[in-house]
């Protein structure tokens, strides 16, 4: 349940939902599997898997969701070995040359038999409303991935007011200064990792793991030109993460520290432990996304409610 990666969404007017109601909207939504001719679908399910059937998990203003995708797995190899057996059959039988235009049709036939002998790959998406800071945050790698996400959102409950968070100034130019100066705020330090970008071409890539980035090999790349394009930071010793040029968090890992915490409140059932860790996860990121869009000079006018 702990996040990994943050894609972050403003509400740009503030939402009236309750427990009850996104349940309800939720529910006509729900995931079900996809049917023998379908290639994927998507819908709601419990956060806490197996072990609730309730939609939504709700904590202190809080709202978890989670959505479940399901792909059909067709390889194309297995499809052309087909077409070409069919295809081979038919030439051999009727003494012709197959046109394209009939190969096109012979191979939609066969994925229309293969389809219901294909495998499901299944795949969970959580999010977060936060109704305190009228944010929804989203456990995604991508930005595609996300804008997934609020279009089932918005399937379900109507028309979102959402905008990427954007702040006022470009992640790209602060974390290339953080670098070059080695001075950063808000209780954020540098990690030993980053991306460097060349300004001019936009094919030199410079990428450093395991580095001191106060170094003058790293400093001598930013004086040529080259920008600081994702950059590894700590905030506060409790939260370690990547940070790129889009503003997205990746490869987010809270300290033991925190770990810790949840794992000291004694809990009777899964459910429990689930709230528990829910309740410490948004309260901690609450307080970091603040910290983050400060460190970024703060929020622009255009994403406030």
């Amino acid at each position: 349940m702990w996040f990994k990666n943050l894609q972050l969404y403003r509400f740009t007017q503030p939402i009236e939902l309750t427990i009850e109601s996104l349940s309800e909207q939720l529910a006509e939504h729900s995931f079900k599997p996809c049917g023998s001719q379908e290639l994927s679908r998507a819908g709601w399910v419990s956060p806490l898997g197996r072990h609730s059937e309730e939609l939504v998990h709700a904590s202190s203003g809080y709202f978890m969701v989670c959505s479940k995708r399901q792909d059909k797995i067709l390889p194309s190899s297995v499809v052309n070995d087909f077409l070409e057996e069919q295809v081979h059959e038919i030439e051999s039988t009727e003494s012709r040359k197959i046109s394209r235009k009939e190969r096109s049709s012979i191979k939609e036939e066969v994925i229309f038999s293969l389809m219901p002998k294909a495998f499901s790959r299944s795949s969970l998406q959580f999010a977060y409303i936060s109704l305190r800071d009228n944010l929804l945050v989203i456990n995604a790698s991508s930005e595609k991935r996300a804008e997934e996400l609020i279009q089932n959102l918005r399937e379900a409950v109507g028309s979102l007011p959402l905008i990427p968070l954007v702040a006022k100034n470009l992640p790209i130019d602060l974390m290339t200064q953080w670098v070059n100066s080695g001075e950063l705020t808000d209780n954020f330090v540098l990690g030993e990792e980053c991306e460097l970008r060349d300004n001019a071409d936009v094919s030199g890539v410079v990428r450093c793991k395991n580095q001191n980035l106060s170094s003058d090999e790293i400093l001598n790349h930013l004086k040529t030109g080259m920008h600081v394009s994702k950059l590894a930071l700590t905030w506060h010793e409790r939260v370690e993460f990547l940070l790129d040029e889009k503003m997205a968090v990746k490869r987010l890992r809270f300290s033991d520290l925190i770990q810790e915490k949840a794992a000291e409140t004694e809990v009777d059932d899964v459910a429990g432990q689930f709230d528990v860790d829910f309740s410490i996860m948004t309260l901690e990121l609450s307080q970091f996304v603040e910290a983050l869009m400060s460190a970024l000079g703060g929020e622009t006018e255009s994403t406030k409610p």
